[in-house]
């Protein structure tokens, strides 16, 4: 039941007539040799962690160990419930939700790396937003983690995730088509779907640095997490519109992976380029370094 690339978890999807999470939890039950019902259990940890970090912010918002985010958090689910967003109601939660996750990353508390600590908040922020705003159940997004994951494995396994490797495209890019594709799932759509909304995520985020200030997973790395779910639910929607993408989604993420090894050293998490080597990027990076 094993899989090496998208190609093949399709065809196995055909062969099976099922889910891209279905197929997930075959694989996992069977190299870890244990039961479906263990491996949901799990997953409903996970859930309840993602959970738990998004509300704590939200609720109580702390400032960051760094110093350069706290709050916002909190401040733009106030926008949302005052009526004011412009995003409408899913997206406007899911960008509060994703920054809140990296509130809770920053503070020391427990998250889910979905793929990493610093893209943490794009798959929990657009889930959570949807099952709320479409009253699903927690059965449903579980099925849709476990897409996000094997979506997540591929990346792992045929390029990388890490900023350090191939930029921020390798970390909030890969989170997102995680969650563009398990949005796919989640709202009925096909696997082959799910695919091209990925694609489709994978293209736009290509080429995104990774420069985060003074070193820290804080800013722009927060933005950019609420970037991704709308990138995220942009792709899930052209691919649940019957929109397809060109290239194949293997074709895509090996293209990632090449466009990472590229971009130079001093834009892969070093805080040596882009917004960390700004006149107030190097100055709010003294600063910590002076705390």
């Amino acid at each position: 039941m094993d899989f090496k690339n998208a190609q093949e978890l399709l065809e196995l999807c055909k062969k099976e007539n099922c889910t891209i999470s279905s197929i997930m939890k075959k694989r996992e039950c069977i190299l870890s040799e244990t039961t479906e019902e263990a491996i949901t259990a799990q997953m409903d940890h996970s859930l309840k962690i993602m959970r738990e970090s998004v509300a704590a912010p939200i609720n109580s918002p702390k400032k960051s160990i760094g110093g350069l985010i706290g709050g916002e958090a909190q401040q733009i689910n106030r926008h949302r419930l005052n009526g004011n967003s412009i995003c409408g109601p899913v997206l406007s939660k899911a960008i509060a939700y994703s920054m809140a996750v990296l509130e809770t990353n920053t503070t020391m508390g427990l998250i889910v790396a979905a793929p990493t600590a610093g893209s943490s908040g794009v798959l929990p922020g657009l889930l959570l937003a949807l099952q709320e705003e479409y009253h699903l159940s927690d059965s449903a997004v579980i099925d849709a983690l476990f897409n996000a994951g094997a979506i997540g494995y591929l990346a792992m396994r045929n390029a990388t995730v890490a900023g350090a490797v191939g930029g921020c495209q390798a970390e909030v890019g890969v989170a997102s088509a995680m969650a563009a594709s398990a949005a796919v799932e989640l709202m009925g759509g096909t696997p082959e779907q799910c695919l091209h909304a990925a694609v489709s995520v994978l293209m736009n985020f290509l080429g995104l640095v990774c420069d985060p200030i003074g070193g820290l997973v804080e800013c722009p790395c927060q933005g950019r997490n609420a970037a991704g779910v709308a990138v995220a639910l942009t792709g899930a929607e052209l691919a649940l519109s019957g929109v397809k993408q060109l290239i194949p989604f293997d074709e895509m993420l090996l293209t990632m992976y090449q466009v990472g090894k590229q971009i130079p050293p001093g834009l892969r998490e070093t805080a040596l380029g882009g917004c960390a080597a700004t006149p107030t990027g190097k100055k709010l990076g003294c600063s910590i370094c002076h705390k």
